[in-house]
């Protein structure tokens, strides 16, 4: 993600100028919302009557919702835990592992688990939020152009098609379109919200929570399904962390109180007032606030708002993949960098094609809103008690807060979501399983690569020849040295590479200079120039250097090298050498058939990651690869 902090001290236009943008990238899902949440409150087989005092009482929930999720928990105190301006649950599972081996604990597994758990969720939140934004907008349809209405599922595929096509252009392109087209949404929600409110006065009686309370004690029987729609309402709301580190806070902050709450607020006023008037209208009570005439428009700039939510989510998902990477929990992909402006801009081929295809099925599968609405919500309830967990942890170590205070606000967290979550279990046999299989399945893949990758290092370490020998051999002159720099990749111990082994084993020579380097990925978004190179001269033209980048820098490993090596060294990258190791995994006999399928499952990820010639950006011309064959 980039580096753009400009809401900490900017001026106002700046300012005005950075919550516009933030206004397309950061609330494009939560306010794509009234297209469906408040229908759902009425409609299904749980479903309560539709009354006045009940209209009054949902939009009350909803409103109190989006004030204590979305307000209080996260844009008053969730947003200040930013890692060094990142935000998002990867980044703050490294936060908090970070003080805590700075405060001389261990490194706190649990914490990176339940990371990883958190970002499996997002992706599979990936999949739904553009499915059930693009085909709730295009319903609209149904109420604009009836004799379109059976048009929806196509029509939807295509525009998800198309959407997932153009992300190969980078977003910046993209983005500078997103700020008009969602402040004229938001401005249009607000709108026809004061119409339908305008003839019914009595609707503003929900801004009290009393409202809200009544009608669940009311309506008890259906308590949990009305919860479960009143959180359709603020499902956007991690996703306001997420994209912490592309605005900073405050932009967020201001975009949220000026234009968004205002404009969701009177909307949903809007539709509980036109079903006080029209308990008829709850087939659409989104489209038809507005007069006839203005329908089909309104379908049109509904499409494109839930374009632009879908947009932030693929984004989200495209960095949340380069920093699991960067941290180790996923095998390389190939991730490309299409800004040169701004870090934050990725795109990540094989996860664009995946989420496509996820979404492109969910549509033809559930094809209707109504039934995605069945499968949504769960995931993003349990990544929002995730990161009330991770809060607890982050105010002991982050800010040092005591116990009580811990406890009691992290206890207010838990009681909302652990509601909304109960809420939304009841959605497990209705589809909510698909979520949970995905989120599950990322998570799994994640846990094998980690430990895979343990196997492999201490399986390597065992039988790797300490430096020391080497260093003794070259001192008796036995090994032909050649002219030249050669770069050997290393792990973080004080062994020997493999591929420089296998060098001196087939080849007999060595060059002058032989650089070990080892990349290691730190618990923070960016390395300062200060911390990111050691260099260690080990005698007999050896030289130990460490690199150290962070999760949401590029490892761009030749001009690093170039810029901070001693000059002494005459370091050229078009002039060097890389050595790699090619490994090739088999599976030992010895192993239990839980292993087997583990270390299967490692071994295809190895073979199917992007090489690290591109990943560590070496110039292709000067890689040498030299094989191997291991056995796990």
């Amino acid at each position: 993600m980039s580096t753009s902090h400009v809401g900490h001290h900017g001026h106002h236009p700046k300012l005005w100028a950075t919550t516009f943008a933030a206004l397309g990238v950061v609330f494009g899902d939560i306010g794509t919302s009234p297209l469906y949440a408040f229908r759902e409150c009425f409609s299904g087989p749980h479903a309560a009557p539709i009354d006045p005092r009940n209209l009054t009482g949902a939009a009350s929930l909803i409103v109190w919702s989006l004030l204590l999720v979305v307000t209080a928990k996260y844009l008053f105190i969730i947003l200040k835990l930013d890692n060094k301006g990142e935000g998002g649950i990867l980044a703050l599972s490294a936060l908090i592992r970070g003080a805590a081996k700075k405060s001389g604990g261990g490194d706190p597994r649990r914490i990176l688990l339940f990371g990883l758990a958190g970002a499996a969720l997002i992706y599979a939140d990936g999949m739904l939020t553009p499915a059930i934004s693009v085909l709730s907008a295009v319903e609209g349809l149904a109420v604009s152009a009836p004799m379109l209405a059976h048009w929806a599922v196509p029509v939807s595929v295509i525009i998800l098609a198309a959407l997932f096509a153009i992300q190969r252009f980078g977003t910046g392109k993209v983005g500078g379109l997103f700020g008009p087209v969602v402040l004229l949404w938001f401005g249009t929600l607000a709108i026809l919200g004061m119409l339908a409110l305008w003839p019914h006065p009595q609707v503003l009686m929900s801004l009290s929570p009393v409202e809200g309370l009544l009608f669940l004690v009311r309506e008890w029987k259906h308590a949990f399904p009305l919860l479960a729609a009143v959180f359709l309402a603020v499902t956007g709301g991690e996703a306001l962390y997420a994209d912490l580190g592309h605005f900073g806070g405050r932009p967020i902050r201001v975009g949220w109180f000026v234009v968004v709450l205002p404009a969701l607020v009177l909307n949903y006023l809007g539709q509980a007032a036109l079903l006080t008037a029209d308990p008829s209208a709850i087939r659409s009570p989104f489209f038809l606030l507005a007069p006839e005439s203005l329908r089909f428009p309104l379908t049109i700039l509904a499409t494109c708002a839930a374009i632009i939510a879908s947009q932030a989510l693929i984004s989200g998902a495209f960095s949340l993949t380069a920093q699991a990477i960067q941290l180790g929990c996923l095998p390389r992909f190939r991730v490309l960098y299409t800004s040169e402006h701004s870090v934050g801009q990725v795109y990540v081929p094989a996860v664009n094609w995946m989420l496509a295809a996820a979404c492109v099925l969910l549509v033809i599968t559930f094809g209707s809103s109504a039934a995605l609405a069945g499968a949504y919500g769960i995931a993003i309830a349990l990544t929002m008690t995730i990161t009330s967990v991770l809060f607890f942890s982050a105010a002991r170590s982050v800010w040092n807060w005591t116990m009580p205070m811990t406890v009691l606000v992290t206890a207010l967290f838990l009681l909302l979501d652990g509601a909304f979550l109960a809420a939304n279990s009841f959605k497990i046999i209705h589809g909510g399983w698909v979520p949970l299989i995905i989120g599950g399945g990322v998570m799994a893949l994640m846990m094998i690569w980690l430990w895979g990758r343990e196997r492999l290092y201490l399986r390597i370490s065992r039988e790797a020849l300490p430096v020391d020998s080497l260093l003794g051999e070259l001192g008796r002159g036995r090994i032909l040295r050649v002219h030249g720099t050669a770069i050997y990749m290393s792990g973080k111990g004080t062994q020997v590479p493999t591929a420089l082994l296998h060098n001196l084993k087939h080849n007999q020579v060595l060059h002058e200079r032989v650089i070990l380097l080892h990349v290691m990925t730190l618990d923070q978004p960016h390395a300062s120039r200060k911390e990111m190179l050691e260099h260690e001269e080990l005698g007999q033209g050896l030289h130990r250097v460490s690199l150290k980048f962070g999760f949401a820098d590029i490892p761009e490993v030749p001009g690093t090298l170039k810029s901070l090596l001693p000059a002494d060294l005459h370091f050229h990258p078009g002039k060097a050498t890389y050595f790699l190791g090619r490994e090739t995994y088999f599976v030992g006999r010895k192993a239990g058939l839980f292993d087997k399928v583990r270390l299967f499952l490692f071994a295809v990820m190895a073979r199917n990651a992007s090489p690290a010639t591109a990943y560590f950006q070496l110039p292709p011309g000067r890689v040498v690869e030299l094989g191997a064959q291991i056995t796990l």
